[in-house]
């Protein structure tokens, strides 16, 4: 068992749910940064400090750039059924001589006891096994999450949440996220500022994020304009040509480039 690129990675058994999705996505021409994946075994492997799977993933990342974003694919991870979001450990703006201590934390919060009592508790079946997807850091300006349909009424609307910065910013709740709601031909029926007076940012060398304050003018501008919006709404008309069902994205703009980060379908136990 050796890492593959994420493209190859399409085997949830072996590398996880989350892994197996940006697969699909990355095959389909979807922008999804450029990583590889690591599956169960190997994973183990590097927590459990083998030197050769530890020389091994250094290798493998090699390509990816000076900054590495590690995240958690857990087997039965973002399936339609349960999402395990905020389960498990994710690693941001990770320099590359930190990656198998990154790849360790990841893989082992797995077996975490919230994650266990999680998986209990959505009735997924098997051992707790987790792949790890490491991909080039995206340096957010903007990020946030996207819902079709509407997560809580279920109308047939996208509904985004956007916030300056990386999107832990919206996803571990520490801001009230702009909120935009367009219709399903794209037009935009709703522009609510929220209250963004923090934001989450890489730290220079690869040394993690931090959290900073906003600017009161900033806090309360809106981060997103009608031709992020458009393009927003074009990347889930396109995920659901791809997926199929409803869709659960995480969503990254760096400058104006749009990087497509997970997918999932929108499930019971996401929000």
């Amino acid at each position: 068992m050796i890492p593959v690129s994420l493209a190859d990675a399409g085997d949830a058994d072996l590398f996880g749910g989350k892994a197996a999705q940006l697969a699909l996505a990355a095959r389909a021409g979807l922008p999804v940064p450029e990583g590889v994946a690591l599956p169960w075994p190997f994973a183990d492997a590097v927590a459990a400090a083998d030197p050769g799977a530890t020389a091994r993933v250094a290798e493998a990342a090699a390509a990816l750039g000076p900054s590495l974003a590690v995240r958690s694919s857990a087997v039965g991870e973002d399936s339609d059924a349960a999402s395990f979001a905020g389960q498990h450990v994710s690693r941001l703006n990770v320099a590359p001589a930190e990656l198998a201590g990154a790849v360790a934390a990841v893989s082992r919060s797995v077996g975490g006891e919230a994650a266990l009592a999680y998986r209990r508790r959505m009735g997924v079946a098997g051992a707790a096994r987790a792949g790890v997807v490491v991909q080039r850091m995206v340096e957010a300006a903007v990020a946030g999450v996207l819902f079709r349909p509407h997560p809580v009424t279920g109308a047939d609307e996208v509904v985004i949440e956007a916030a300056w910065g990386l999107g832990d910013a919206v996803v571990g709740g520490l801001v009230t996220p702009d909120l935009f709601r367009l219709s399903a031909a794209g037009d935009v029926l709703e522009r609510s500022p929220g209250g963004k007076d923090v934001e989450v940012v890489a730290v220079a060398g690869g040394s993690g994020t931090a959290v900073r304050a906003v600017s009161a003018e900033r806090a309360s501008a809106l981060c997103l304009h009608d031709g992020q919006l458009a393009r927003l709404h074009r990347l889930v008309t396109t995920c659901e040509r791809v997926f199929g069902g409803s869709q659960d994205l995480e969503w990254a703009f760096a400058g104006e480039e749009l990087w497509l980060l997970q997918r999932r379908a929108v499930t019971r136990g996401r929000r």
